[in-house]
Order: structure tokens, then C-alpha cells, then sequence
């Protein structure tokens, strides 16, 4: 039996989960998600937790389990504490500024770039070069950090770019005059 799959998901006193047919539905303090169920993957609420258990041995079966137990586990902690990454963004004259749902960069290009933040995702900046990027939706949060990453990801010559707070970055040699 899988490993993940088996345990147990414990709920926090806020959170409640509602199972359909084929949805999950949690919601909690930090808002809503729905996960879908595919076939042959059955969850039963008992006592406080939740358990995740599949139909047969198959290989897909097998597979599915685990992941369907991280993927409600994940909501269950998505409605309750919510994910955040933080980003930072290193250069001179590089810097960020938030007005409504739109996050305006200056990253050295012509024009400053323009990023609509999509509904459940909240940015705050902090100093003008550091980021937060909080949500309930685990995928979403991990998907708009990426998103902000790519329009300047880091320079390996002179480190400048937008990163990761926890990213190890390591600098190149840039080329030596020939003697």
C-alpha cells in the first residue's frame, strides 16, 4: 500500500469537508478549493480526519493514491494557514510597486511590465524589491511566483534578476582579457 496514501489527514477545528460522488469540497478560514476524485479513489471523513483509499492494486490505482491524499491534504492546509513564496528582485534601479490587482515591475526593460494578479492570489511588497506571494491554492501561489520569476529570471554573470529568497544562486567567471 502506498506510503503517503495511507496516512491519515488530520482537520483543523475551522476547516470542513464536504465528499460528493466525485468532489472533495473543503473550506475554511482562508477560503475555498474543490479537488476531483478519479475513479476508483474513495474518501471516507471520520473522528476529525481523513482517509484516502483505492479500488484495486493496479499500478494507476496505486499511483493516483498518493496523490490524491497529497492533493486534499494540501487544500486542508491551503484553507487553514495558506502557502506563500517570496521573491526577491536584485539590481540597481529594479523594483517593484502594487496599485489594485496589478503589479507594475521595473526590471530595466523600456516599459515597466505589467502583471494582473489572478482572484485567491494576494502580493504584498515589502521595501519596494521584496515579494510575498500568498494564496490558499498551493499550484496557483507556486504558478504566479514562477510567472513574476520569468520576466527577469537571475543573470548567472552578475546575479540580477528576480529570485527566489531561499535560491542559491552561483556566479560565473565572466571572460579574461587574453594576455
Amino acid at each position: 500500500m502506498s506510503r503517503i496514501g495511507r496516512m491519515p489527514i488530520p482537520l483543523d477545528s475551522g476547516v470542513t469537508v464536504t465528499v460528493d460522488s466525485s468532489t472533495v469540497s473543503v473550506k475554511g478560514p482562508k477560503g475555498q478549493l474543490a479537488q476531483d476524485l478519479p475513479r476508483g479513489i474513495t474518501v471516507k471523513i471520520e473522528d476529525q480526519t481523513i482517509t484516502v483509499s483505492r479500488q484495486d492494486d493496479s499500478k494507476r490505482q496505486r499511483a493516483l493514491h498518493g496523490l490524491c491524499r497529497a492533493l486534499l491534504a494540501n487544500a486542508v492546509r491551503g484553507v487553514s494557514t495558506g502557502f506563500e513564496k517570496r521573491l526577491e528582485i536584485h539590481g540597481v534601479g529594479f523594483r517593484a510597486d502594487l496599485t489594485g490587482k496589478t503589479l507594475k515591475l521595473s526590471l530595466g526593460y523600456t516599459q515597466p511590465v505589467e502583471f494582473a494578479l489572478p482572484d485567491g492570489i494576494e502580493v504584498k511588497v515589502e521595501k519596494n524589491t521584496r515579494l510575498l506571494v500568498s494564496g490558499c491554492d498551493r499550484q496557483q501561489v507556486g504558478q504566479v511566483a514562477a510567472n513574476l520569476r520569468a520576466f527577469r529570471p537571475p543573470d548567472a554573470y552578475k546575479l540580477k534578476g528576480i529570485r527566489y529568497a531561499n535560491e542559491r544562486l552561483r556566479k560565473k567567471a565572466g571572460k579574461t582579457a587574453a594576455t
